[in-house]
């Protein structure tokens, strides 16, 4: 019996073949044709590998590669339990994406991309990657107007420093990809980009620790407007984002309540390049900022008080942190590239007191007693055609500190203030196809 299936299950694997090869034909011709007729399918990604090396102790996520901050001291004695080193070594952020450009109906040119890579399903160090939705966008436009729907960069942190680590600047510069409705329309060398925002991977801090729930059951979008400017290798924004949420909307009880916080936080953006330079700058003025992946959040000020205490059956009121973070990168080179990267961050604190810190909602990926940090990058990349070797060394500090009687009423902590670093050595190994 197991001889006879033999020729059957030939039969299978050979026809399986033909199935594959014909369908692999196919693909190849309507790739061919979009682009004769219809406008162009590109098939675009990378195999990009990283090491990494930590002096300390850090808070980062996905295989640790995705960096943030060093730890606070943890002392036993006269010993750091923070201060040692790791060490790391991993593929998982390659990335394959599809671009359709070029494609024109009745005046309105069109496109669409879909992005992904294999950077989900990975906790800590341990797991095996699997595949994730990075972008996934339809684009269209006539003469001057333009359109944008589906999940993208938001507009703050579109544009991204010269840097060789994944967190692409992050938490200097603003991190995020999100579902939007964007529209933009060009007059002369301006533009003007007005965006409606949900939340989605990246998403506010608040009592039940960081929810798109919050914006769910606000029903408001976050708003983005900006103006842009490009002329002869210079390119400059400025832009606002506004953003209303609902951290509680029942009690207890199942009765609405009306809590809500409305932040704004303006930023400008500034790029020029000629030649073999680039300088790129950007500076943001956060209030929360969280949902960015920013060093902010927001406390409780006020409600109907019972027995000196919040009232968990009342509405509740809130102030959002200020944060102050900037960032400058320069890059010179073709074929050997040279970089430097300079950041710095500011807390300072909230605009109203709060009750206490226990309801400071703070960032998931900071920490609320954090009072200034700062970063040093700089990195060669040696380019072989499609093949990129990097090396970078990253250096942050950051000044913790702990809350005194009256800063902590505005969620800043400036009592015993001390500086912990953290030394990351980095290399990359990157094919692009």
């Amino acid at each position: 019996m197991t001889c006879g299936r033999l020729p059957v299950l030939t039969i299978v694997v050979m026809n399986f073949k033909k199935l594959f090869a014909v369908s692999a034909a196919a693909l190849l011709a309507l790739t061919a044709t979009a682009g004769e007729n219809d406008g162009k399918i590109q098939l675009y990604g990378f195999i990009r590998t990283y090491a990494a090396y930590d002096s300390r102790e850090s808070l980062s996520s996905i295989e640790d590669l995705f960096y943030y901050m060093p730890y606070d001291r943890d002392m036993a004695g006269d010993n750091d339990l923070n201060a040692v080193g790791s060490f790391r070594f991993a593929a998982l952020t390659s990335r394959l994406g599809v671009d359709v450009k070029g494609y024109r109906f009745g005046g309105w040119d069109m496109g669409a991309k879909i992005e992904t890579d294999f950077y989900a399903g990975v906790s800590g160090v341990t797991g095996t990657a699997q595949l994730r939705l990075r972008q996934a966008y339809v684009t269209f436009g006539y003469d001057d107007l333009s359109f944008k729907v589906g999940q993208a960069w938001h507009p703050m942190a579109a544009d991204q420093p010269d840097v060789l680590s994944l967190n692409a600047g992050a938490p200097f510069n603003p991190f995020s990809r999100t579902p939007l409705f964007q529209v933009g329309y060009e007059f002369g060398g301006f533009s003007v980009d007005l965006a409606a925002i949900w939340q989605m991977q990246y998403t506010s801090a608040g009592p039940d620790g960081q929810s798109a729930d919050y914006m769910k059951y606000g029903k408001t979008p976050e708003i983005y407007l900006g103006l842009n400017y490009s002329n002869d290798g210079f390119l400059g924004r400025i832009g606002v984002d506004m953003l209303s949420i609902k951290p509680r909307h029942i009690n207890a009880a199942g009765e609405s309540l009306s809590d809500r916080i409305t932040t704004f936080s303006p930023f400008a953006y500034f790029q020029y390049s000629a030649g073999d330079f680039s300088v790129k700058a950007k500076t943001i003025y956060a209030q929360a900022g969280e949902h960015m992946n920013l060093n902010g959040g927001y406390g409780v000020t006020s409600s109907s008080v019972t027995g000196g205490r919040l009232d968990d059956e009342a509405s509740w009121n809130y102030t959002p942190t200020r944060n102050s973070s900037s960032w400058i990168s320069l890059k010179y080179g073709r074929e050997l590239q040279g970089v430097l990267f300079a950041g710095y961050v500011k807390n300072f604190g909230t605009a109203e007191e709060i009750v206490d810190t226990r309801h400071l909602y703070f960032s998931k990926n900071s920490f609320s007693n954090m009072n200034s940090m700062w970063r040093l990058t700089p990195t060669v990349l040696y380019n072989l055609g499609k093949l990129t070797f990097g090396l970078e060394y990253d250096i942050t500090g950051v000044q913790y500190g702990e809350f005194g009687n009256d800063d902590a009423k505005f969620g800043l902590a400036t009592a015993n203030l001390h500086w912990v670093t953290n030394h990351r050595v980095q290399a990359m190994v990157k094919f692009t196809f």
